[in-house]
């Protein structure tokens, strides 16, 4: 299985796919069902958060993707 890709869709959801775990803040991980593929709510209105239902077509949720590079982080002090 190859490490995970995350694909951030344009006016839609973050996909998934390969070897992956999600977990909620204590730790616990989310049975996914053997899946090696999923996606990942973007615009906060699914009804079954984190996890993508389609509700993004409903309410005309709308960002274009394209990569860039991010500046260097701050150094913490």
């Amino acid at each position: 299985m190859p490490p995970a890709k995350i694909t951030p869709l344009s006016n839609g959801p973050l996909r998934i796919e390969g070897d992956f775990e999600i977990v909620d803040p204590e730790g616990n991980s989310f049975g996914l069902g053997g899946r090696t593929a999923l996606s990942l709510c973007r615009c906060g209105h699914s009804a079954n958060k984190p996890f993508c239902d389609g509700s993004h077509n409903r309410v005309g949720f709308q960002d274009q993707v394209q990569a860039r590079d991010l500046p260097p982080p701050k150094p913490k002090l």
